[in-house]
């Protein structure tokens, strides 16, 4: 983070020394070496999520938003972020004196809606009762 002004979606000492040994480790030694540590791609990362830009409207005070969306896409293959989330989850649980895991879950009706002719996906109207029959028709929204 040489040479850069400390942005308020940067996270804090005590932030990276929580993430930090969650993120995975570089096993083999052949291949470039890395010019951006892990922290500058989790701030650049950060940034874009909070502010809503675009990859490619990174400022240029972060790393190249190639070498972010890479590691971004990377984490998000091999399981990196929800193994951070799970982790994250259970260490603040603990901290407020709950159990590890939750011990039950409430599904609100209304969260999934549906209709007796069949799911509305994506401007498409399932039509058929599924199966090979099943078939998609284009249908105009609103």
């Amino acid at each position: 983070m040489l040479g850069r002004k400390r942005d308020p979606t940067d996270l804090t000492d005590t932030q990276w020394a929580r993430i930090e040994p969650r993120l995975p480790r570089r096993t083999s030694p052949r291949g470039r070496k890395r010019i951006h540590s892990p922290r500058q791609i989790l701030n650049a990362i950060l940034y874009v999520l909070r502010t809503g830009c675009s990859w490619r409207m990174l400022p240029h005070d972060f790393p190249a938003w190639k070498t972010v969306y890479h590691d971004f896409r990377r984490w998000r293959r091999d399981g990196t972020w929800e193994r951070l989330n799970a982790a994250l989850v259970k260490a603040l649980r603990e901290a407020q004196g709950q159990a590890a895991e939750p011990s039950g879950v409430i599904v609100d009706s209304q969260s999934v809606k549906t209709t007796a002719r069949g799911a509305y996906v994506a401007g498409m109207e399932a039509s058929g009762c599924g199966g090979e029959s099943a078939g998609w028709q284009w249908t105009a929204q609103g």
